[in-house]
């Protein structure tokens, strides 16, 4: 081997290890996420008179629009079946994607919002443990609308899972809506890292319709998308503080305006 290509072989070696390292994080996000759901106590009654409760707050400040958009969703098929392919793919295509970009910006813009994806993650899972809330399909007069359009696509009637491997999802996982909080992360970061406004207007509204699909198809409760946004906006906040209590007071400004701009 020549000094030259030896060369080249060291300097790819390093430009390799930090793309797989990320990747290794991601994927032990995701095993925890998995087991974590698998641990969760699947008792239903419990579930469900949490659920009621959630309702009952709803009603009370006049914010239960779970009927309404059920309905909605349940008769008009097209739209069934687009927020069908929505749940079932956005979650997870859109956020690779947004991760992947963010990720060729550098590391000063990736290594905060993923640190702030990873912690809302984490405390997304934290809840599912502590307190599994029953989602509005389990209750009676709300219709499960990707059950209901499950010849459509890949999911079974268990959530959003490929069909045959509902035993691997945990269906009590409703409070907080991690889909919507992780939407509400993409559009953080386009927010805050894109230079166009399309790009940012469409972080938007990535965000505005998945909360109304995750409540339309009966799989979260409009006060789980509020806990997704929080749980998002709290590991926000709190990687921009620790950012700035290493002295990093120039990121974490461009952190925090992520939330302080209007979109």
């Amino acid at each position: 081997m020549s000094p030259a290509s030896g060369l080249r072989h060291n300097r790819a070696v390093p430009s390799l290890r930090r793309p797989l390292a990320e990747a290794g994080v991601l994927l032990g996000l995701y095993a925890v996420y998995s087991a974590s759901r698998l641990l969760a106590d699947d008792s239903l009654d419990p579930a469900v008179d949490r659920a009621g409760r959630l309702l009952d707050l709803e009603q009370a400040s006049h914010l239960d629009l779970e009927h309404p958009l059920n309905d909605l969703f349940t008769r008009f098929d097209w739209l069934g079946v687009f927020s069908s392919y929505w749940y079932a793919t956005a979650h997870y295509v859109v956020t690779a994607v947004v991760l992947v970009w963010l990720y060729r910006q550098g590391a000063d813009r990736y290594r905060p919002a993923r640190r702030a994806l990873v912690l809302a993650t984490l405390l997304g899972l934290a809840c599912y443990l502590v307190v599994p809330t029953a989602p509005p399909r389990f209750i009676e007069g709300y219709v499960d609308v990707l059950q209901l359009h499950s010849t459509a696509g890949w999911w079974g009637g268990d959530a959003s899972a490929p069909r045959g491997l509902g035993q691997m999802t945990n269906e009590l996982a409703a409070f907080p809506s991690l889909h919507a909080g992780w939407a509400l992360w993409v559009a953080l970061v386009l927010q805050v890292v894109a230079t166009v406004r399309w790009a940012k207007v469409a972080g938007w509204t990535h965000a505005v319709v998945t909360a109304v699909v995750v409540v339309g198809t009966g799989n979260h409760w409009l006060l789980d998308v509020v806990a997704g946004w929080g749980v998002v906006v709290v590991a926000w906040v709190c990687v921009a503080l620790a950012r700035g209590m290493v002295g990093q007071s120039a990121p974490r400004e461009a952190v925090v305006s992520g939330l302080c701009r209007n979109p």
